[in-house]
């Protein structure tokens, strides 16, 4: 017994449809295209008893479609307030009420009213829509046939307005979905980057504070610190207008750039890589990103590694990558991140999967296996 009067209360409260301006150019010209066409019509009819009147009364009617975005309640009042004081003027003198061909352009008010209206201005509308339609079809010689013919026409335009506004906001949602989606994506990308780089940052920092004396390391490291910090700041940049941008964007990092995860360490980071160079962009972007999570991981949490290997290789139906370290058991305090959970929901996005694990020989092993099939 609740939920109707919620319903009511939400369907009253809905706001209007965005982009909802005007007048624009365009509703001038249809303006003036149907009436060039009404006093044509208004000339050339002969069953017009009133032709000058109608025509007239036409002409003085159709500027309301220049506010239907904008005031749509209020051009339905108008357009049902003036065809029903017509139709009484037509029935008052004796006359079968009567209109032109062109005023079926003013069936754009009804359309426009459950378009772009606000919940408020579609129920009193339907309301002044019934209203103005039962009473000119009682003043007609059939007002069977008339209210008939009036719910066809003006249902159908009601009825086609809302469609189109549902069709549009769907779509709408949809691609917010998509944009949220993509950049939590982005999110990850961010998350991946600076913690490589960081990672590294602070490796070289704690060797180069490990002997303050060695000056060839302490410049060695610095020189490191510095092209890592540059190396962040640009994929950081980067992924900045990567999220002020449309939402049509797809990684670009790929072979080449997991290649470059080779580091001399510590610990060492060998990258080998048995694979054709024209993977789908897709396949070695994730490839890419679950190296970079393995080797952050190897460098962040495994205890006293002294190398971390990167293999991967590929056939004609599926690329396979094996991030495997030397350390010991993962530090207690190394909780669980975002980045292995980042990596399985990508690779389960091409249809792959990604394990993770300690390796009976020791050490720490993610394994992970993206077909090709159907990649792009």
């Amino acid at each position: 017994m609740r939920t109707a009067p919620r319903t009511i209360t939400a369907a009253w409260s809905r706001p209007r449809a965005a982009g909802a301006d005007g007048p624009r150019p365009r509703d001038a010209g249809l303006v003036v295209l149907a009436a060039v066409l009404a006093v044509i019509e208004g000339a050339v009819r002969p069953d017009l008893q009133w032709p000058v009147a109608t025509t007239l009364f036409t002409l003085a009617l159709l500027p309301v479609l220049m506010w239907r975005r904008t005031r749509p309640l209020a051009a339905v009042a108008v357009m049902f307030a003036s065809t029903s004081a017509f139709a009484l003027a037509h029935t008052v003198a004796g006359i079968e009420p009567n209109a032109l061909v062109s005023s079926f352009a003013l069936l754009l008010v009804p359309y426009a009213l459950f378009r772009w209206g606000s919940g408020r201005d579609r129920i009193v509308g339907a309301a002044v829509v019934g209203a103005g339609l039962l009473f000119s079809s009682s003043l007609s010689s059939d007002p069977i046939a008339e209210t008939v013919a009036g719910v066809a026409f003006l249902g159908g335009a009601c009825l086609i307005g809302a469609l189109r506004r549902e069709r549009v906001e769907s779509r709408a949602r949809r691609v917010d979905t998509i944009r949220a989606r993509e950049r939590e994506a982005l999110a990850r990308d961010l998350h991946d980057t600076v913690a490589h780089h960081v990672s590294a940052i602070v490796i070289r920092a704690q060797v180069a504070g490990a002997d303050p004396s060695d000056t060839a390391r302490v410049a060695e490291s610095l020189r490191v610190i510095e092209t890592e910090a540059q190396a962040v700041l640009a994929d950081m940049r980067s992924l900045v207008r990567t999220l002020r941008a449309p939402a049509d964007y797809a990684p670009t990092a790929g072979l080449e750039e997991l290649a470059r995860l080779a580091d001399p360490g510590p610990p060492k980071v060998t990258v080998r890589i048995d694979a054709p160079e024209d993977l789908p962009s897709i396949v070695a972007t994730t490839l890419f990103r679950i190296a970079q999570e393995g080797v952050t991981n190897a460098r962040r949490h495994s205890r006293d590694a002294t190398g971390v290997d990167v293999v991967i290789t590929a056939d004609a139906e599926t690329a396979r990558i094996v991030v495997r370290d030397d350390g010991g058991p993962a530090r207690p305090d190394s909780g669980n991140g975002h980045g292995l959970q980042g990596m399985s929901e990508r690779a389960a996005l091409l249809g792959g999967d990604v394990d993770a694990g300690p390796d009976p020989a020791g050490g720490w092993t993610l394994r992970a296996s993206l077909p090709l099939r159907g990649a792009a």
